[in-house]
Order: C-alpha cells, then structure tokens, then sequence
C-alpha cells in the first residue's frame, strides 16, 4: 500500500513537471493595463516593461527588486530613450530580495497608485510562481495579465524552478 502511494505521488511530480516545464507561459498581447510590473533578476524583462510604456499600454511601472546602490539615472542610461519614463512613470521598488517579497512589494505600491489592472513581466520559467506570490499579496479586485519574458532555460533551472513553487505552495498551506 505505502510503495503505491509513493509510486503514485512520483508519478503526480514526474507529470507535474512535464507540464511546468513543455508548457512554459507565453508573452501576453500588448493590451492596456493600468501598470506594469517587471521583476528583476534576468535579461529583457526591464526591455519588455518599457516597451508596454513606449506603447502607451501602461501609465506606471515598477521594477521590484533593484539594488540599493542602483541609481534612477544609472539604470536609464542603460536604456536608450527611457530616461523621460524614468522621470514621470517608473518606481524602483528597493524593498525585496525574493519572489514573495517582490509579491508584497508590488502589493503595497498597487495599493498606494490605485491600480486595478496589472501586468506582471517575468521570464517564462518564473512567472508561475512569482503569480502564485502574486496572487496571495494582491487585492482581490485587481486584475492581473501574465507577460512571460521567453527565454531558454536549462533543465536544471527549471527542476529547481519546479521544486520552489511546490514548496512555496505546501508551505502556504501550512501558513507559513
């Protein structure tokens, strides 16, 4: 009885992770949203942000997660044309060093802008768990849009990927 069990909760994680790992989330269409939020941690996400700004498809953004020795002009001198965005509509949000903190982080400067509609830009690899963070921090009224970052990411990272959100989902069930 205990070896079925035990063959049938592989079989579940063996399963699991062909789904999280074949179907990654997609980038989302370029539709208006009261803000965006990008987290850091990988190429192109900063890039993907803007480009919803640039389009006119946000009014506000926020990068949660920047370094405290990062400066507003340093960070958009990296980015070409981005420095009149950086002075009217990005926040850099200094507070968190991790997926759930970058999911209270968000909360409370949604809360503090009135947004009801969000965009959320992560790699593809990242987005379901940082949306499970996401989603427990967020009010319950605000709408979020999923725009994964696609990227190619290893084996490797996506078995630790994997592994993080079902933890983070087990330990939400004990309250932790």
């Amino acid at each position: 009885m205990i070896r079925r069990i035990l063959s049938f909760v592989l079989l579940a994680w063996i399963l699991g992770f062909a789904w999280f790992a074949l179907l990654l989330p997609q980038p989302a269409d370029i539709s208006k949203t009261d803000a965006v939020v990008v987290l850091t941690g990988g190429p192109n996400r900063i890039d993907r942000g803007l480009e919803i700004l640039k389009a006119g498809q946000s009014r506000k953004m926020l990068i949660s997660g920047v370094d405290r020795d990062v400066k507003p002009r340093e960070l958009s001198a990296q980015y070409e044309g981005s420095s009149r965005y950086f002075a009217c509509c990005i926040d850099l949000g200094f507070q968190s060093v991790d997926t759930r903190s970058n999911a209270l982080e968000t909360a409370r400067w949604a809360k503090r802008n009135k947004v009801r509609t969000l965009r959320l830009i992560t790699h593809d690899w990242h987005m379901r768990r940082a949306r499970f963070e996401l989603d427990r921090a967020l009010a319950d009224d605000i709408i979020v849009t999923n725009d994964a970052v696609a990227s190619q990411p290893s084996l490797n990272a996506l078995f630790k990927e994997y592994n993080k959100y079902w933890l983070r989902a087990v330990a939400s069930l004990l309250g932790i």
